[in-house]
């Protein structure tokens, strides 16, 4: 038996990049013809010019926060939608409110590659402890473990009790949920008086799976991996059992971009994550999905060969309110963009006697003029933030590594 899902997970990368070059080319083609959205935003773009996947810089985001107000403004998908809302199998509403179609008969998600890696196999019992109402990951989760073969029960959220019969009752070998649901779960069972064993496996998301958490499952002899999928995408990235980083999936395109803007980081640096996937009803070209990570160097021991990233790493909205106006890292962006000595900034948000301080720290490239340039960001910051602010030089690479560009260290703004 393979340890693989399919011959993708092994393939170069040079063959890997092709093969999402073209469909690629296929999807913006198809988007410009059938989705209003894409017909607008991507006028002019020539898809037979985009000769590589670092191309994809040239076309603009797509923000959840933008994909919100569309659906607002033209229900129900934003002019997003490539077939009418009676076309598609399911149609969800998650908080926000933003809508996630899944189209007909098709595994849009994906969550099957991230499932196999965690050792779910047909003939296996999958206790589905995701939601089936409203959000898609209840289904998500169901349609890719009955993909492998698997039997799946439909546990759901809550019913602590009903979940240990369940599971007890048909033997489950493997545990799909939240991180933390499975030891609510567990140690229901051990108050009962009737100690669950046969789980043995669990892929987790929707939170963070603690190092102790992992821990005290595998004291218990139960595997846990975790994968990081969105309702709006599918799956993204999984572990796999080397547990070192995220594998990507094989069926999108991540780019890692300095928040506030569609520029690329370098590798290993902490940006947003950018997510192309090639949903046929309802693609969603250059994604951004709030999300923190970074690119990791090299391949997973396991033989997987596509690009890793670090996992969720935080938040990239980072919004914040100062002396009343609010400023998005998009306003820091165009600061940056309006100085080209300015390598990368991060403006600090600090209170001292029920005053807000702003502090724009920067790194300038060599040579600069840095007592003109002072003066020019102050005036770059008031056009853009609408706020005055101090402005503190650093050296080329040592503002911290960690994607933010608003640092709001106000007691009310921490944790």
């Amino acid at each position: 038996m393979s340890d693989f899902f399919d011959d993708k997970e092994t393939r170069s990368q040079e063959e890997r990049e092709n093969d999402l070059l073209g469909r690629l080319r296929d999807l913006i083609s198809s988007a410009q013809k059938a989705a209003p959205f894409y017909k607008d935003t991507l006028a002019g773009i020539e898809a037979g010019k985009i000769k590589s996947l670092k191309d994809l810089s040239r076309l603009p985001i797509v923000r959840k926060s933008t994909l919100i107000e569309l659906q607002d403004a033209q229900a129900p998908f934003g002019g997003l939608g490539m077939v009418p809302a009676g076309e598609m199998a399911r149609l969800f509403l998650s908080p926000g409110p933003i809508v996630e179609p899944q189209g007909k008969d098709e595994d849009i998600w994906r969550i099957g590659r991230a499932l196999f890696a965690t050792g779910f196999r047909k003939g296996g019992v999958a206790h589905n402890c995701f939601a089936y109402h409203f959000t898609p990951a209840g289904i998500m989760f169901d349609y890719a473990a009955r993909t492998l073969g698997c039997a799946v029960f439909p546990g759901g959220v809550g019913q602590t009790e009903g979940q240990v019969e369940a599971i007890n009752r048909f033997q489950a070998d493997g545990y799909m949920g939240t991180p933390d649901f499975l030891k609510i779960i567990l140690e229901k069972a051990d108050t009962l008086g009737t100690p669950i064993t046969s789980i043995k496996k669990a892929l987790v998301t929707g939170g963070p799976l603690f190092p102790d958490l992992r821990s005290y499952y595998e004291q218990r002899g139960i595997s846990v991996l975790q994968c990081y999928a969105t309702a709006d995408v599918g799956l993204i990235a999984y572990e796999s059992p080397a547990k070192e980083g995220m594998i990507l999936d094989e069926d999108v395109i991540v780019e890692i971009v300095r928040p506030g803007t569609g520029d690329l980081v370098e590798e290993g640096e902490v940006g947003e994550v950018v997510v192309t996937c090639f949903n046929p009803n309802y693609p969603l070209i250059r994604f951004a999905t709030g999300d923190l990570s970074a690119i990791l160097s090299g391949q997973s021991p396991c033989g997987r060969t596509n690009r890793r990233i670090k996992g969720w790493m935080g938040r990239a909205d980072q919004t914040t309110k100062i002396r009343g106006m609010f400023v998005h890292p998009e306003q820091v962006a165009r600061v940056v963009a309006s100085h080209e000595q300015l390598v990368k900034a991060r403006l600090e948000v600090t209170a001292q006697g029920g005053k807000d301080n702003l502090t724009f720290h920067c790194e300038v490239a060599s040579g600069a003029d840095t007592a003109e340039l002072q003066s020019a960001i102050e005036e770059s910051i008031r056009v853009h933030c609408r706020l005055r602010g101090e402005v503190v030089f650093a050296a080329v690479g040592s503002l911290p590594n960690d994607g933010k560009v608003i640092d709001d260290t106000r007691p009310s703004a921490v944790g």
